[in-house]
């Protein structure tokens, strides 16, 4: 590091950027671990998540201590990723459980059934009694 800046600033910025590190390989370690689509999808969204958190803060940490002022730039990035990750994991579940649940071959995964058959199913009972009655 520039050697102007204090050890406290240092260390600070050592240990965030290495527990980046842990959770980046936790999330990786999680990947291969988990057996389904839906389990593996959890530990990148939430340690990548924090990874993301702790790169950012070092970097605010280490610019603000070279330049001597405060320097947010950094967090531009975090609030792209706090926005794009949530939403990227939710479009990528919904995508595999639209998969299986057109899928022929199903085999022993429990799929939840759709919304638009619950809200379907009280709609025709509905209309059958209307129907039916004189």
């Amino acid at each position: 590091m520039n050697a102007g800046l204090s050890l406290w600033v240092e260390w600070s910025v050592a240990l965030l950027l290495m527990l980046s590190g842990v959770f980046t390989l936790s999330a990786a370690v999680g990947v291969l671990r988990f057996k389904s689509f839906f389990q593996r999808m959890h530990p990148p969204a939430l340690a990548f998540s924090f990874s993301a958190w702790c790169v950012t803060l070092a970097s605010v940490l280490y610019f603000s201590a070279q330049d001597e002022k405060l320097s947010l730039h950094a967090w531009l990035i975090i609030i792209f990723l706090a926005l794009t990750v949530p939403v990227t994991t939710i479009l990528l579940a919904r995508t595999e459980l639209f998969r299986r649940r057109t899928s022929q071959d199903r085999g022993n995964d429990e799929i939840p059934p759709s919304l638009i058959h619950d809200v379907a199913a009280p709609l025709e009972a509905q209309q059958a009694q209307k129907s039916q009655a004189p």
